[in-house]
């Protein structure tokens, strides 16, 4: 299996997530994906990027929920591609 950061994931593969570095998310935005069930072993699948020229945000779902995520924000969770 390969291990990308989940801004580089590529749209409609599903994957594990595998770290996520807290240090690097704002407090109020780590909050709200751990709310959100954003954590260790989640099974996770990129679904769309933005429009603009920094293709931001990411739309990903998590279980059963889309979230929107900042690339910032997404590049600081490691994720395992399954093949």
């Amino acid at each position: 299996m390969t291990r990308v950061q989940l801004d580089h994931l590529p749209l409609k593969r599903h994957a594990t997530v595998q770290a996520i570095d807290w240090t690097a998310i704002p407090e109020s935005e780590g909050h709200r994906l751990r709310s959100l069930g954003l954590e260790e072993g989640v099974e996770i699948e990129a679904l769309h990027q933005g429009i603009l020229f920094w293709r931001d945000p990411i739309a990903v779902r998590v279980g059963r929920m889309r979230i929107a995520l900042r690339k910032k924000v997404a590049s600081a969770i490691f994720c395992e591609m399954k093949p």
